[in-house]
């Protein structure tokens, strides 16, 4: 009887351990499933240093310091790019080439930095607005540095308005002259987003320009100019939710398809 009782209760000892090793397994903390990363983007950022832009030219450039600091920082959700460049859309004659200033120079910088930068590197001082000229660029530059698996952004400021020597300012012809053939097989996903554009300007460059693949999004002018509006008092910038938020709504819209 004894050494059933044993037996009977070693039993029971063996099953509350395992018991307690098998709920004990449970509650620990497994691998937790990492973040979803994001894909990994180019960004190609073009100012445009026209006199035609000069109205808008300090809301821009204080503005394009916050996104570049944003996007660097990863606030509010934004996507870090694995290359940036930046570089004028302008010059004295068509065709001119232009410096391209990489992502170094505006690492370790803050917001007031890069704007000082912006504005000694950039000056409102070009007589042309050659996006043509720009886009050939980009293109150059995503083939020689092997960044064409990865997604590509351009995002422009400027009032979106070129100069197409022998060709009216304003006609819809020149629009018709921009050329995004060197952006179209670039990237398997390529958007050109346009800011400070006006309405017009805008629906000029939806319904005139010549495009197949490239994603093109523009925000008008007055929308713009609201970006101070979003910023809220006493907050520091990583914590300016309300505003970089603005900037995802508002200035990095996911395209889904381009307008064939």
């Amino acid at each position: 009887m004894n050494r059933l009782r044993s037996a009977l209760t070693a039993s029971l000892v063996s099953a509350a351990i395992l018991l307690v090793a098998v709920v004990g397994c449970n509650l620990q903390p497994g691998p937790q499933p990492s973040p979803q990363r994001k894909a990994p983007m180019t960004l190609f950022i073009g100012v445009d240093v026209s006199g035609s832009f000069k109205h808008d030219y300090d809301n821009a450039m204080t503005f394009l310091s916050h996104y570049i600091y944003g996007h660097l920082h990863e606030l509010g959700g934004l996507a870090k790019p694995q290359a940036l460049f930046v570089a004028s859309i302008g010059g004295k004659k068509p065709g001119e080439p232009k410096s391209f200033h990489p992502i170094h120079d505006f690492e370790g910088k803050d917001i007031e930095q890069i704007a000082t930068e912006l504005r000694t590197w950039f000056p409102p001082s070009d007589t042309l607005t050659d996006f043509n000229s720009f886009f050939q660029e980009v293109a150059r530059i995503a083939k020689e540095r092997n960044l064409i698996l990865a997604p590509i952004t351009l995002m422009v400021v400027t009032d979106g308005i070129p100069d197409v020597p022998g060709v009216k300012a304003g006609s819809r012809a020149i629009y018709e002259q921009i050329n995004l053939t060197p952006l179209e097989y670039l990237a398997r996903n390529i958007t050109l987003r346009l800011t400070y554009v006006s309405p017009k300007v805008g629906e000029q460059w939806r319904k005139n320009v010549p495009r197949q693949r490239v994603r093109l999004w523009t925000v008008d002018t007055e929308v713009m100019k609201g970006w101070k509006d979003q910023m809220q008092p006493g907050v520091d910038t990583a914590h300016q939710d309300r505003f970089w938020k603005w900037v995802q709504d508002n200035v990095d819209f996911r395209v889904r398809s381009a307008k064939l």
